[in-house]
């Protein structure tokens, strides 16, 4: 049996070379060009061409391929396809390193793109300072780390002189703060493993789902009047507030989450999918009754609930269905009911716990970390994709998820490490070492 002993050994022996691989990461701007931010800090093709040399070095055959919405018009009513999405210098990066044959093998995912700059950072946001054990930076969580950490995990078991039977295949992505088209392109390509991990920040704990996510907006007309005068009957047309036709549904949705507190829970998630209202806009003037109210909101669904394109048209079809029957309880709704107009469906995967993939990657993590729990993702990750077409896939990464899209984006570097020692215990024990015969998980 190898000893994981000599890769741990490595890896904490490495930290400034770890810490160096992160950094540099980091100080190579990839934000995704949807956000609204200074030009030269867009695209990830420079970070992608960075991480393909380091991997290069390391022996792995890489390809760098280009997302193309037409390219990938089949997918057009399926989870991640953007048609009006651009990659220009946004390539996915790919590469394999094949084991000695007689394993399993795996994939190490990660996005590359990462959010807006931001603002009221105490530290430059692409300077990568380090502070302590503590590094800063745009992406660090987000998931940088989670990227350099599976990096290195593979370099510290090759330095180790650990020959894999199984092979080890890297896919970092494009676009996932802005869609996923990066993951649907790579898994059209047809790349393929028996487990993926996804490095994105968990604090260390096991994600073996993700929720899927739907931005909507409830639009409600209203009739404008004057507000300092008394209102005449709708029907004779008086003025209608939409302020308070809105506050009408925000009451009754009170119920509906009551309900999905109940029906929309799993006992790998802390909380119970909700429909949240986020923002909420009306009127024109301050002397007038609001004509025109419209109320955002984000709803989550789970794995159980994606219908048979991988998206949540069957949870939109329930709160469509709720809306419509609240309006219905109203004389002024009935006659125009509100309408909803949905924004985004971002995809989720689920890997259950029987599944072998699952059972090695929990045993390498609480072997190293006894303190850990499964916890599902409350938040989108890309996982939906590699679980459509039948690749166990589990989320596992450094950082506080917390910390993601904030001012002083950070991570802990001996988190950092553990977190690469983890992935390279998982790596050992699932795709299994030249000298090991019949190894199971």
């Amino acid at each position: 049996m190898a000893d994981k002993n000599k890769v741990y050994k490595w890896l904490d022996e490495h930290t400034v070379e770890a810490a160096d691989l992160l950094k540099n990461l980091i100080k190579i701007p990839s934000v995704n060009p949807y956000f609204d931010d200074e030009e030269v800090l867009k695209g990830e093709g420079d970070a992608q061409r960075y991480l393909q040399k380091y991997i290069e070095e390391m022996g792995f055959v890489t390809e760098l391929s280009y997302p193309d919405a037409q390219e990938l018009i089949a997918y057009k009513d399926k989870a991640g396809y953007m048609a009006e999405h651009t990659f220009e210098d946004r390539p996915n990066l790919y590469g394999e390193l094949k084991g000695a044959g007689d394993g399993r093998s795996i994939m190490l995912s990660g996005h590359m793109d990462v959010v807006q700059t931001g603002s009221k950072w105490s530290h430059d946001p692409f300077s990568a300072d380090q502070v302590g054990d503590t590094i800063y930076g745009r992406g660090t969580c987000d998931m940088k780390g989670g990227i350099a950490a599976m990096t290195i995990a593979m370099k510290a078991i090759q330095e180790s002189g650990i020959r894999l039977k199984g092979d080890v295949k890297i896919g970092t992505v494009v676009d996932e703060e802005a869609g996923g088209m990066g993951t649907l392109a790579l898994v059209a390509k047809g790349y393929r493993a028996d487990g993926c991990i996804i490095t994105e920040p968990t604090h260390m704990k096991l994600a073996p789902l993700c929720r899927g996510i739907l931005w909507g907006k409830i639009i409600i007309e209203g009739q404008a009047g004057h507000i300092e005068l008394k209102r005449e009957d709708w029907r004779k047309g008086g003025a209608v507030d939409a302020i308070d036709k809105a506050a009408y549904l925000l009451e009754h949705f009170k119920d509906f989450n009551a309900n999905w507190s109940r029906t929309k829970g799993h006992k790998y998630l802390p909380i119970p999918c909700q429909v949240y209202f986020a923002q909420f806009e009306a009127g024109e003037y301050p002397t007038t009754f609001a004509n025109h109210a419209e109320l955002t909101f984000d709803a989550q669904y789970l794995p159980q609930d994606k219908d048979e394109n991988g998206l949540g048209s069957k949870i939109k079809k329930e709160i469509e269905d709720f809306v419509y029957a609240v309006a219905q309880t109203d004389p002024y709704l009935k006659e125009n009911p509100p309408r909803i107009e949905w924004i985004l469906d971002a995809d989720c995967g689920e890997t259950f716990d029987t599944e072998d993939f699952f059972k090695v990657t929990k045993n390498c993590l609480t072997d190293l970390y006894p303190e850990t729990t499964v916890a599902g993702s409350c938040a989108h990750a890309d996982m939906g994709w590699f679980c459509n077409v039948g690749i166990p896939t589990l989320i596992m990464g450094p950082g506080d998820e917390k910390l993601c899209h904030q001012s002083d984006e950070r991570i802990e570097i001996p988190e950092y490490i553990l977190c690469a020692k983890v992935i390279a215990s998982t790596i050992m024990d699932w795709c299994m070492c030249e000298e090991e015969e019949g190894k199971e998980g």
